[in-house]
Parts: C-alpha cells; sequence; structure tokens
C-alpha cells in the first residue's frame, strides 16, 4: 500500500475531496471540502482537513497524520493503518490494539458535499471518537495564515451550524450526530511537502473553531459538512447519510467498470450545460483538453448526450474561429491563444455527428456543424496570432514571441518550444477537419478542393527520407522551405489519433517503427528523443525547471492513444495485432492505475527510467485516450 498514493472524490461541479492514502495532506489542495463558487471554477477551499482520535481502556489513538515544519508528523495514525480501499469510495481500517474502526469518506454527484462515517467493527463496549476539523476559506490555490479576521464562531441553524470564516466566500455548514464543543485554536505551519518539491509556498495555519465527540460503541459517528445553501436529504444527520449513501451507492454501480467511473469525474457543470474538468487538482476546463478528453470519456463510453452538451456550451464561445483555451472567472474575457483547440474542436464534433442518429436533433446538428464552419472559415481566411490557411493549402500559424500548440510553455515569458510556421500535428488536424467540414457542408465542394490541396502539400513537404519520419514543422517562422528535424511525437498524428490517415503505408510504418523506437514507455510517448538538443530527463524542480523539461522530453500517457492506434493501423488493424497491442502497451498503463492518483492516469512522467509520474495525479485526457484504447482501438470486436 503506496501510503503517498492520492485519492480523488469529485462532485460534478469542479469541486472535489482529495487527499493520501496515509492521510498526511502532501498539497494545498488536499482537502475535505473544496468547492467551486462558479462551477466549475472559483473553486475554494473550505475544510482542510481534520484531526481524529479514539479513546478506550485508558489508551489513545491517533486515526490522522499531520505534518509540520520542520518536518514533525504529528500526530501519525498510520502506525495503525490496516487496509485501504478506493472503491466504490475511500474507506480505511485501523486496528488499535485488536479495536478495529473504519472510516468512510464520499462526494455525492451534484452537490457541494462530503460525507464522513467512522464504525467500530470489533472492541470495547465504550470507545471515544474525538474529531477537531481544521478550516480556512481561500482560493485553492493560495495558502491561509494566521490572522484576527477569522470568524471563529458559528451560526445555529436548527440541527446546523453554519461558519462563516471570511466575508464574500461560501459559508460551511455541518451537521453531525456528536456533540460539538466550541473551543477556538490556530495550528501553525502545517508543511505540503508536494508543493515544496515543485518549489512552491508550501506550510501554512488553519483555524480550528473546535470538537466533535461520539461514543462510537453506540453506532457509527456521522459528520457532514456543505456549502451553506445545499440541501440537505433527511431530517437527521442519520438520514441525511443513509440517503446519500444510497443514492451513490446505486449511481456508482450502474457504471460497467471503475475506469469508465473514474471518467465521470471529470464531466462537470458549466451554467447551464457541461464541460471537462482538464485535471485535478488544479486545472478546471480547457479547449483543447476537453475535446481531447472527450472523445474517450463520453463518445467511447457511450455517453453521447453528455457529449453533445459539452461541444454544445463550447460552440457558444467560438469567437473569429477560436475556443476558449480556458473560460476566465467571472466576467474576464477568455483568453484564445491556441491553434489546436479550435481543431480538437472539430475532430470531437465531426465524430459525434458520424456516430449519431436521431441522438441529435435538427437544431442541434446544426449548431455543431455551424461551430465547425465557423472555425474553418476563419482559418481559411486568417484570424488571430498569425492562423492562416497558406498558399500550399497547409496551416500557418504563430508570431514572434506565441505559443499556440499543446506545447505551451514558457520560461520568463519566452516560449520554450515556439514552433512557429506549419507544425506537423496542427497539419494533421486541420486536413481532419476540412475532412468533418466537407462532410457536414451543404456544399461538399466548399472545403474539398482546399481539403486535396493540403493534403497533396503534406505528403510532399513533412517527409524526412534521412530519418525515416516526419518533420516537426515547415516554413519554420514563416521561412519557406525552412524545417525543424527534431524528433517528438506530434508527427504521431499524421498516423493515428484521427480518422484519416495522411501517409502512404510504407511511410506510415517507418514512422510508427521510429517513433516506437525512441519515444516509446510504459506511460506514453516522450515529449522529446533521448539525445536531442534539450532534452530533459526529468520534469521536476520549481516552476521555472519544470516549464524548461514540461515538452522536452516528459512522458505524457494521452500521446499513447494516437501512438497504439497508429502501431495497429499499420499492422493491418487485424484482431491478432490489437490482442497484442492489448498486452504491450494497454497492459502496462493499467498497471498504473494503482499508484499516483488512485484509479486514473497521471498528466505526465519523468522520460527517463523509472518514469515517475508527475503533475496532475487525475489527467482527464490521459483517462479519455486510454478509454479510448481499451473500448474502441483495441475493442475485440470493432
Amino acid at each position: 500500500m503506496d501510503q503517498d498514493a492520492e485519492w480523488l472524490e469529485a462532485d460534478g461541479l469542479g469541486g472535489f475531496a482529495s487527499g493520501t492514502v496515509g492521510g498526511v495532506r502532501t498539497r494545498r489542495y488536499h482537502a475535505l471540502l473544496l468547492v467551486a463558487a462558479e462551477p466549475p471554477a472559483g473553486r475554494v477551499v473550505l475544510v482542510n482537513g481534520c484531526d481524529a482520535w479514539v479513546s478506550a481502556g485508558g489508551r489513545t489513538f491517533a486515526l490522522s497524520s499531520q505534518l509540520y515544519m520542520p518536518g514533525v508528523v504529528e500526530p501519525d495514525g498510520r502506525e495503525h493503518l490496516e487496509d485501504f480501499a478506493a472503491e466504490p469510495w475511500p474507506r480505511w481500517t485501523w486496528n488499535l490494539a485488536g479495536m478495529r474502526v473504519v472510516q468512510e469518506v464520499f462526494v455525492p454527484r451534484g452537490l457541494p458535499l462530503v460525507a464522513l462515517s467512522w464504525r467500530m467493527l470489533e472492541g470495547p463496549k465504550e470507545a471515544k471518537l474525538v474529531v477537531r476539523p481544521f478550516l480556512s476559506g481561500r482560493d485553492c490555490h493560495g495558502l491561509h495564515h494566521e490572522n484576527t479576521a477569522f470568524r471563529f464562531v458559528p451560526e445555529r441553524q436548527g440541527a446546523r451550524r453554519i461558519w462563516r470564516p471570511y466575508p464574500g466566500l461560501p459559508g460551511i455548514a455541518m451537521v453531525a450526530n456528536g456533540a460539538y464543543e466550541h473551543d477556538p485554536l490556530w495550528y501553525r505551519g502545517f508543511l505540503y511537502e508536494q508543493e515544496r518539491a515543485r518549489g512552491l509556498d508550501a506550510v501554512e495555519d488553519l483555524a480550528s473553531p473546535g470538537t466533535l465527540r461520539w461514543d462510537l460503541a453506540r453506532g457509527e459517528a456521522i459528520w457532514i459538512v456543505a456549502a451553506e445553501g445545499t440541501e440537505l436529504p433527511g431530517s437527521s444527520p442519520a438520514a441525511c447519510m443513509g440517503i446519500c449513501r444510497g443514492d451513490e451507492e446505486r449511481r456508482r454501480r450502474r457504471f460497467a467498470s471503475p475506469l469508465r467511473r473514474a471518467a465521470d469525474a471529470y464531466l462537470a457543470r458549466r451554467g447551464p450545460g457541461l464541460t471537462v474538468v482538464a485535471g485535478y487538482p488544479w486545472f478546471a476546463d480547457r479547449g483543447r483538453d476537453t475535446f481531447v478528453a472527450l472523445r474517450g470519456l463520453a463518445l467511447a463510453t457511450g455517453r453521447r448526450a453528455e457529449a453533445l452538451a459539452v461541444l454544445l456550451t463550447w460552440a457558444a464561445a467560438v469567437s473569429e474561429g477560436l475556443v476558449p483555451s480556458h473560460f476566465a472567472d467571472r466576467d474576464a474575457v477568455p483568453e484564445r491563444d491556441s491553434v489546436d483547440g479550435s481543431l480538437w474542436y472539430a475532430a470531437a464534433a465531426g465524430e459525434l455527428l458520424a456516430g449519431a442518429g436521431a441522438e441529435v436533433a435538427a437544431g442541434e446538428r446544426r449548431r455543431l456543424a455551424q461551430a465547425v464552419e465557423a472555425v474553418l472559415d476563419a482559418y481559411a481566411r486568417g484570424t488571430r496570432h498569425g492562423i492562416h490557411a497558406d498558399s500550399d493549402g497547409l496551416l500557418a500559424a504563430g508570431e514572434a514571441g506565441s505559443r499556440l500548440t499543446w506545447m505551451d510553455a514558457a520560461v520568463d515569458g519566452r516560449a520554450v518550444t515556439p514552433r512557429v510556421g506549419k507544425p506537423v500535428e496542427v497539419q494533421a488536424l486541420w486536413i481532419n477537419g476540412l475532412a468533418v467540414g466537407a462532410a457536414l457542408a451543404g456544399e461538399p465542394g466548399r472545403w474539398r478542393t482546399l481539403l486535396e490541396q493540403a493534403s497533396a502539400s503534406f505528403a510532399a513537404r513533412f517527409w524526412n527520407e534521412a530519418a525515416g519520419c516526419l518533420y516537426d514543422v515547415v516554413d519554420v517562422d514563416h521561412h519557406s522551405g525552412a524545417v525543424d528535424p527534431t524528433l517528438r511525437a506530434n508527427q504521431i498524428f499524421a498516423v493515428g489519433g484521427l480518422p484519416r490517415m495522411l501517409l502512404p503505408a510504407e511511410r506510415a510504418r517507418r514512422v510508427v517503427d521510429t517513433v516506437e523506437a525512441r519515444l516509446w514507455t510504459p506511460l506514453g510517448l516522450r515529449s522529446l528523443a533521448p539525445g536531442e538538443p534539450g532534452y530533459h530527463p526529468r520534469c521536476a524542480g520549481d516552476p521555472r525547471a519544470r516549464a524548461g523539461a514540461y515538452h522536452q522530453g516528459t512522458v505524457w500517457p494521452w500521446l499513447a492513444g494516437p501512438f497504439v492506434e497508429a502501431w495497429v493501423r499499420v499492422r493491418g488493424g487485424t484482431r491478432e495485432a490489437r490482442r497484442e497491442a492489448r498486452e504491450r502497451f494497454l497492459a502496462p498503463l493499467l498497471d498504473r492505475l494503482d499508484g499516483y492518483g488512485l484509479g486514473h492516469l497521471p498528466e505526465i512522467a519523468d522520460g527517463d527510467l523509472p518514469h515517475t509520474p508527475r503533475g496532475c495525479p487525475f489527467q482527464a485526457w490521459s483517462m479519455g485516450e486510454l478509454l479510448r484504447l481499451d473500448l474502441e482501438v483495441l475493442a475485440e470486436e470493432r
């Protein structure tokens, strides 16, 4: 049992509860109640965690574990931890000198609420449980420090107690079947190891208003906390727990597998519609991530209604052919600084419409087709950031200092991999987008000529015979004929991950063989081949160091999807090839679900062995491509 592995309970609104198996909070984002004030954004931490002890027979045992400066764990409940289970939700079992206690934590879908319970499985006739909550009321990306403004005194509303730590933030509503004793204290110097390892501020203070007490020998201890205004079902804490637990158990049982249920964590409300949370704990919804992930999270799993809702939400945000890179909080203007995000939108919309019949009403189909048309038309004519169809039919993009592709890291404001010109994966997306446009257009010839021209230009201009693969960028910095031969993963989209193959069979096989030999790892593709100038074996250290390594050798699990699809394609797509790929490539990915982010795949991993997972422990497009591989690309019957 990896006690540093992390668990996640998402609420479908952008909020969540999360922590580690061992109980030590290692990130500023680890919390019991982290809610999205403006779903799925505006995230604030309300309840960071708690201390818990059980007393019996004159002895006291800690269930919780806290790390304080300068590196002291106190208390340390890990020594008593007997078992942990992640399904159907996090459950810990402690053995306290023969007395066994189980704790459960779950978040019901659609409510900014977390339910906790403790039960004694076996033990004495008298056992006291004491829980001391830790509160803050801060932005999820910030840290909290002792101050005189924090409001410790709760308001009573029937059985509820309501804390309003600071003006302008959601209040904290609590119900419990135990006795509350007001005893305000500041707990100082919590240390978050993951934040310190990332070169960030890592110490905070938390407020504790008092304690809750139960006699575990008399039955289950129940503690429920929620954002103020949340309707709690039932007339008592026990009734509320029973309803929430029963409803959530039934909901989770409806998923065909834990993998499909894990995918559900990323679908979240945005206004009246739906969106995709790019990754927990720190990302909200982002354009390109949404549409890459959607094909696996929703289309491969048969959730077409949800996929449609997401695409319609984002269709309304298309401006000058560009979808937002990510939405801004409140009334700020969303950023639109991506060339590929809009093309990924076209790919996802095209896949949905190609496989949907009467499921998509005529009006909805028209809105999606209009959004795709708006993207293609703006790109063909020319739009922001130098994006335009060039005379050869290929898509040129970028200006000095811009970073428009998914390789968008910057150090001190300067792009690490600017890729100005005609990047290879952008051409694959452009050509596939033109094919979608031709299929959806009332006049198929509207995009057919440009599609044929771009396809011919791609085949003629991107092949690098000496290396047996594709150039990463042609017309670099808009200099005609200048090429970038750097061996990167982006070329895989010319042969996998999208419907159209852009190369003849022999060249496609050489690309796949080269990518497999130089870029493949058990967690996905490296973003840059070892031995290339600028290769970084590890993505670690402070923000500058990590940004410099982010796309310079770091492994990206989401790229496993297009690679494995290409690998199967160049072998004829046979059942034998799919079976071999499942064992050779998919099995190692599935093995990684038991560590780092439990039940999920991470955002990134180190380029060199042992390929340590890093970044977000729970990443939408990593999971989306895993599901697409499992349920579509490598399906036994296709």
